[in-house]
């Protein structure tokens, strides 16, 4: 069995907010290493997993080989659940689980680009496919780089990032992660002492705009809407607060639980019926000794919630667009 170098986060948290059992179908969307994947399927339940990094196959394999006949991975991103529930032949989805941002062993394999700790190449691509990060830093003009980099990243700086960037392309473009870092340092003035290195919040936001990632967040969470059925369950796992608004928002929004508007102005009743209800208020978050052996769970925090029989709501504008 091939060994799985990613720890799942919250895990226990996560089984108990599922409850799967015998029979029933669960979508891993984020497999990865397969963590979840395998904790699902020990409970008797078949699980259909969607991820869209090739490099996650041989995870995949050792998976199947222990579980043939209630295991199958789609290559396909978030926006992709609804169309492989479909193609699996399953009549009901019973739950659905989400992992949201960059795994530790993509951050490990220096060739994807997605680390400023290791050189590789600008790539930053969970997929094999579309746009680098080195195409946006080479081919954008200010305003959009600049634009990414304060709305993903949330660098107050964003502006001056950008034009040292452009000023530095002119004469060499990018291609390797640490040339970028360096600039982006330099651009930064060091920062030296601050808690997290210079460059952390423009990788950040380069990765999130190669990969589309709150958008195939949003479209996700649609997705499964869509698709879970009755009483099925819905866990989402993230680790940055961009991600957690958007969860939250659409739960909030879901549940019926917008806050109401100004007491002067007229109240407009959305005839919707909630699609979900919340398993319980606010967000778990990892105990101290998870903390401790798992740095990545520090930042951690779990929603979920049930399907109704309410329709699932249109499609909405997407909240953080670039």
């Amino acid at each position: 069995m091939t060994e799985a170098p990613h720890a799942p986060v919250l895990l226990a948290e996560v089984i108990e907010a599922l409850k799967p059992a015998p029979g029933e179908v669960v979508i891993d969307a984020t497999f990865g290493a397969g963590g979840y994947t395998r904790a699902i399927l020990a409970t008797g339940a078949a699980v259909i997993a969607l991820d869209r990094d090739p490099t996650v196959q041989p995870h995949a394999d050792a998976v199947a080989a222990d579980f043939p006949d209630r295991f199958q991975l789609v290559r396909t991103p978030f926006s992709g659940l609804a169309q492989a529930f479909a193609d699996s032949g399953k009549a009901r989805l019973d739950g659905a689980v989400f992992d949201i941002g960059v795994s530790s062993m993509q951050l490990d394999q220096a060739e994807r680009g997605f680390s400023f700790m290791r050189d590789g190449p600008l790539d930053m691509r969970m997929s094999d496919e579309g746009e680098t990060a080195a195409d946006i830093v080479n081919g954008w003009d200010h305003g959009p780089l600049a634009h990414i980099f304060k709305l993903y990243g949330e660098e107050r700086q964003s502006g001056h990032v950008a034009t040292a960037i452009l000023r530095r392309r002119v004469e060499q473009p990018f291609t390797r992660t640490l040339d970028l870092a360096e600039v982006v340092e330099k651009a930064l003035g060091g920062r030296r002492g601050a808690p997290i290195h210079p460059a952390t919040r423009v990788f950040q936001a380069l990765r999130i705009a190669v990969n589309d990632e709150l958008g195939e967040l949003e479209r996700g969470l649609e997705a499964a809407e869509a698709t879970l059925a009755p009483g099925g369950r819905l866990a989402v796992v993230t680790f940055h607060s961009l991600e957690d608004r958007i969860v939250k928002a659409f739960l909030t929004e879901r549940t019926g639980n917008t806050p109401a508007g100004s007491r002067h102005a007229p109240i407009a009743v959305d005839p919707r019926k909630p699609s979900f209800t919340l398993q319980f208020k606010g967000a778990r978050e990892a105990g101290d000794e998870e903390r401790s052996a798992n740095p990545r769970a520090r930042s951690a925090k779990l929603r979920a919630a049930i399907r109704t029989e309410a329709p699932a709501w249109a499609p909405q504008k997407k909240r953080m667009a670039a």
